[in-house]
């Protein structure tokens, strides 16, 4: 099992100071992985509802850094983690910058990039940043996942498709991973299994949060359907990286229907969620130990270490 963290983007960590000591500080303890999210502005007024909270209300407070550019910065202080775009909303960019973007770190962190992707739930920020119909997201996110898997594959490239097309040119140099970076897809609906089962390397759901738990049972019933959908595109679903994330959106309150929230509680209660899940193919688990000042979410990450991940094996 592979253990990832949240780097803050916003808010009391949002600093580079805070920023640069919970990363280095994370890959130090044994982390493998560093997630950055996406949110590029923050309309005043915005009524869609966020999907990972019981009242659809969005846990910020309009601040966020962009996450390229932040993954970039975290690219020159780390050197072993992996840095995943956790997840990188595709119809926000331009796919053609954004695949040059994304081979450019890959290359500059010398192979650390894994694209985790997703089509978006806030329609106020599409409509702020002029992007395709949020109302078509799904199929421009589609199309915009084959625009970065040409860009990163073939020289010279071309796309003549729905939504966005150019002629032949050079989209130089490609990422250091062959053939590309790893794809992760985030998501349980039946859509974006249907996206991982024919994009992606890996699946990058959201779960353990009061409005989506997505506990044991159900979660393995997600895997049958996924199986079934990748072997109907003659994918081979045991090469999948399935990694599970963990945030805290409603902080100490209990799904409605549970006894508590998972992976919460003592050491042992935790470690026997992980290894439940372990046990259906998790490969890595992703916790949210953010909590001012930055000294507060060292002594987490370092108490999971210490006290939690000893149990699991």
């Amino acid at each position: 099992m592979r253990y990832g963290f949240y780097l803050p983007t916003r808010g009391p960590l949002g600093n580079p100071d805070d920023i640069g000591t919970i990363a280095r500080t994370g890959e130090s303890l044994g982390y493998a992985t560093i997630v950055f999210g996406d949110h590029i502005v923050f309309p005043v007024e915005v009524s869609s509802p966020y999907p990972y909270t019981v009242d659809g209300g969005f846990p910020g407070v309009g601040d966020a850094f962009e996450q390229l550019t932040l993954m970039s910065f975290i690219a020159g202080i780390t050197t072993t983690s992996r840095l995943v775009t956790s997840v990188m909303i595709l119809p926000h960019r331009n796919p053609l910058a954004t695949a040059k973007i994304l081979a450019t770190i890959d290359v500059l962190s010398k192979g650390r990039v894994t694209v985790g992707v997703g089509v978006g739930w806030m329609r106020e920020e599409f409509e702020a940043l002029s992007a395709p119909d949020f109302d078509k997201r799904g199929a421009v996110s589609n199309e915009y996942l084959e625009i970065f898997k040409k860009c990163w594959t073939q020289d010279p490239v071309s796309h003549k498709g729905e939504f966005y097309s150019f002629k032949e040119l050079r989209c130089m140099p490609h990422p250091v991973q062959k053939p590309h970076p790893p794809i992760w897809i985030g998501g349980h609906s039946r859509a974006a299994l249907r996206r991982v089962a024919k994009y992606a390397d890996g699946w990058h759901p959201v779960g353990a949060t009061s409005a989506s738990p997505l506990p044991p049972r159900e979660f393995q019933g997600l895997l049958d359907q996924l199986k079934t959908m990748m072997e109907a595109e003659g994918r081979d679903f045991d090469e999948l990286t399935i990694s599970f994330k963990a945030p805290s959106y409603d902080p100490g309150r209990v799904p409605e229907g549970h006894d508590r929230l998972l992976f919460s509680g003592e050491p042992e209660r935790i470690a026997e969620d992980i290894r439940a899940y372990e046990a259906m193919g998790v490969e890595e688990v992703v916790f949210d130990f953010r909590t001012p000042p930055a000294a507060k979410t060292v002594e987490n990450m370092e108490h999971f270490m210490r006290e939690v991940v000893p149990l699991v094996a």
